[in-house]
Order: C-alpha cells, then sequence, then structure tokens
C-alpha cells in the first residue's frame, strides 16, 4: 500500500545507529519499517508514514508501528535529492501522550544535519548540485 509514483531507486543511507536500532525491534515491526523505506527509495510514501512535526515541511517523516503493546518509531528524510536517509529508529519508552519525546527529537535534529553533511559531500565528489 503506497501512494505516489515510482522512479529510479534511491541509496539508502544510515544515520548513527539507526541499522543498528532497527535490527533489535520485533520481526513484523522491521517488516513494517523496511517496506516503507523500500517505497521511500522507490519514490512513494507508504499509507503509514507520516510528517514528523517539527521540521518546517514534509522532508521528514516517521513510521510508528506498534507490537505486543510497545511503540516503534523510525524516522527517515526524503529532503536531498537521489538519496533517502535514516535518521533514528527507536522504542516510545512514554506511556503518556502521542508526543515524540525532546530527547529522541534532538537525535533526529543531529541526524539530519549528519545526513545534510554525507548528501553535500557526495554531491561534491559527483561534481552535481547539493540539494
Amino acid at each position: 500500500m503506497s501512494t505516489g509514483e515510482a522512479g529510479p531507486i534511491k541509496p539508502l543511507f544510515w544515520i548513527g545507529s539507526s541499522w543498528k536500532d532497527l535490527k533489535a525491534f520485533p520481526a513484523g515491526v522491521r517488516q513494517t519499517a523496511g517496506f516503507a523505506l523500500w517505497q521511500a527509495q522507490m519514490g512513494r510514501k507508504h499509507v503509514s508514514a507520516k510528517v514528523l512535526k517539527g521540521f518546517g515541511g514534509a522532508g521528514v517523516l516517521e513510521v510508528v508501528e506498534d507490537d505486543d503493546g510497545s511503540t516503534y518509531r523510525v524516522v527517515y528524510t526524503v529532503k536531498f535529492a537521489g538519496a533517502v536517509y535514516v535518521l533514528h529508529a527507536f522504542q516510545k519508552k512514554s506511556k503518556s501522550g502521542i508526543k515524540t519525546p525532546a530527547s529522541e527529537m534532538g537525535i533526529v535534529r543531529r541526524r539530519l544535519k549528519a545526513a545534510e553533511e554525507h548528501h553535500a559531500a557526495r554531491r561534491r565528489e559527483e561534481g552535481g548540485r547539493e540539494n
């Protein structure tokens, strides 16, 4: 289930411990997140991918998946042309509210900056644009 038109597959980059963290999730959560990321690579948007507020637009998205009473989130960005960056994968520990904890948002912000730097370096190496 997805929306959007398919294009050439975009490379997927893992920032920080996002790969290791996602690998520790339950199998069903990994499967949903993996499918959502594959769709992002194809230029599509998974039906459960939602814009993560606080980043000024639709460039940072999250997939929220529940499993056995726990909630898991995978945050990624499609902000940079020709690439998908996985910024963070975490289990939401707070029992009150749906808001993403400030500590987790801080990690996303730092990793978004790292993704921006990585993308700029890739573009310089390719002799192309930065966006």
